[in-house]
């Protein structure tokens, strides 16, 4: 039995160039997949249009939320940035709402896989969507016992506020990390999530991650599959189809071609951290030389 795959991208318009390394690269070199679905803020639509085609779909995310949430100028930026105000949740910051969307995609589109592919990856290989499955079982990648011995910080915490949304009680959760640029999920499992989620807090999804500032959708989700389904359709992955530089400063131009000469073999991406400054014409122009 074939199963479906679509690609999905969160992003915005200060990350609209590296989107279109995104998509030039995904156009070049992977297959296996149905569509691209491109998610953004709602006065973000027309300025991603321009990256639609037959295969590549741009999402506008008041098509994806409830009606009771919307985003605003942040007086507090005086306008630059965006604000997600509802009276059903706190304040939410664009990573916020990025995150949402990746989740609120599972109800608007009927494929069996979402492989999440952060706006900042670029792929340098072939890559077959169709390699992230396992006959019935879909990849999970995990950062096994990622969380054992380290002090308290965002992703203790993150793990914290997934067991309190899935309502894992009694034992704390795996130690594990789930966080990547790519990653999959299996369709009927997020859905079963939130039903989770909602059945454990008694209010919509949304409203009960949004009640919480400090939360990773990659968490809550490889809790559910790990903790809650016990991997039911999936299985484990450890090593990371992406090779990332997470920090500043931007690499130089001879640390950007050893990184790329460091690759893993199973590694078909990079991505150079767009919070670090990294030019992405410069990044375009060593990747096709």
């Amino acid at each position: 039995m074939s199963r479906s795959t679509a690609i999905i991208t969160a992003s915005f318009a200060p990350d609209l160039e590296r989107c279109r390394l995104l998509c030039e690269t995904i156009d070049k070199h992977v297959t296996g997949f149905s569509k691209h679905y491109i998610l953004v803020e709602h006065s973000d639509v027309g300025l991603f249009r321009q990256l639609e085609s037959a295969k590549r779909v741009i999402v506008d995310e008041m098509d994806l939320f409830p009606k009771w949430i919307r985003a605003y100028p942040d007086p507090f930026y005086l306008g630059r940035r965006r604000v997600w105000l509802s009276l059903r949740t706190l304040p939410l910051r664009g990573w916020h709402a990025q995150q949402l969307r990746r989740i609120a995609i599972a109800d608007k589109i009927d494929d069996d896989a979402l492989f999440y592919c952060d706006s900042d990856v670029t792929f340098l290989k072939p890559f077959d969507c169709a390699s992230l499955w396992r006959g019935g079982d879909l990849r999970l990648f995990r950062r096994d016992n990622e969380l054992l011995g380290k002090l308290p910080g965002d992703q203790q915490l993150w793990a914290d506020n997934a067991a309190m949304l899935l309502g894992i009680k009694g034992a704390p959760v795996l130690p594990h990390g789930y966080v990547g640029t790519l990653i999959a999920w299996r369709r009927d499992r997020l859905l079963g999530m939130c039903r989770r989620i909602e059945d454990v807090n008694s209010v919509h999804w949304l409203q009960a991650i949004g009640r919480r500032r400090r939360f990773s959708e990659c968490t809550i989700y490889g809790h559910y599959a790990d903790d809650i389904e016990k991997l039911n359709g999936h299985f484990v992955d450890t090593r990371d189809l992406c090779k990332v530089h997470w920090f500043a400063p931007a690499p130089t131009e001879a640390e950007f071609r050893r990184f790329i000469k460091d690759m893993e073999p199973r590694q078909a991406a990079i991505a150079i951290q767009s919070f670090i400054g990294a030019d992405i014409e410069y990044v375009r122009r060593l990747i096709s030389e």
